[in-house]
């Protein structure tokens, strides 16, 4: 019953500028202050949320791969962020996750925000991942994900950690507080919500509100409407305790998931 220590960075971004990002996120990583075991970056974290994908995507195994990969091994961590991605014609809203042995695992974001037009420009992912670390499973999905319980739903307690990447716009930040914590009461489970700041291409104001919540939907800790850095030791013992004193997930309902 290892902790596990999450590195959260809340930046702005260099709107379609992906080297310009990378630099900047490269410079932030070299400031987290203390060892971690896993590093959140935000969704689409090398561009912004673009719809531009036919000038903005990169194949696997390219720039951002390598660059999450490098990242990933001078830091021994986890790092975990969203990147536009082409695979046979098709682009994709892909989350990476990137081990420091190399191992990479992908997750495509599965429910695209239409009323950006994303719908039209991606394509959808059909499963969710979860993935061990430490000891402990965490699930990680991308921005509106968040608004559909159904598919963020903790099954038999098979992951410990929610987790989300967003570029979630200032305008409906309360919707985001409101169901990060509803994610975590309804799941028995850590979440931890990682948004940007600034303002994009597009004129969208973005508050961060990046946070991380324990089971109960309390704030371990936050990070206010600016860029900042802030790094959480989670307890599986606290988890696990609570868990058993409040058993709610042998009362859920049994369902699945069409594709």
């Amino acid at each position: 019953m290892q902790d596990l220590k999450v590195t959260l960075i809340q930046s702005d971004l260099h709107w379609e500028n992906s080297l310009a990002n990378f630099a900047m996120f490269e410079e932030k990583i070299w400031q987290i202050s203390e060892p971690s075991d896993l590093i959140v970056l935000p969704e689409m974290f090398t561009t912004g949320f673009s719809m531009k994908a036919s000038a903005l995507a990169e194949p696997m195994n390219y720039h951002a791969t390598k660059w999450l990969k490098q990242m990933s091994g001078q830091t021994k961590a986890v790092i975990t962020g969203s990147v536009i991605i082409k695979e046979n014609n098709q682009y994709y809203n892909r989350l990476f996750w990137v081990e420091p042995n190399g191992t990479i695992s992908t997750y495509d974001k599965r429910h695209l925000f239409r009323m950006a037009g994303e719908d039209n420009v991606y394509q959808s992912g059909t499963a969710k991942m979860i993935k061990q670390i430490k000891g402990w499973n965490v699930c990680p999905l991308v921005c509106y994900d968040l608004r559909f319980p159904v598919w963020s739903r903790n099954r038999n307690n098979e992951y410990d950690l929610l987790l989300y990447v967003a570029n979630w716009p200032e305008v409906r930040s309360y919707a985001w507080k409101t169901l990060l914590r509803a994610r975590a009461i309804e799941n028995i489970a850590y979440v931890v919500g990682v948004n940007r700041v600034g303002k994009d291409g597009n004129g969208h104001s973005y508050s961060g509100d990046s946070v991380v919540l324990d089971a109960k939907g309390g704030v371990i800790q936050e990070i206010s409407g600016e860029e900042g850095i802030i790094t959480v030791t989670l307890s599986k013992k606290e988890l696990l305790e609570f868990r058993e004193r409040f058993p709610a997930n042998l009362d859920a309902d049994s369902f699945s998931i069409e594709s």
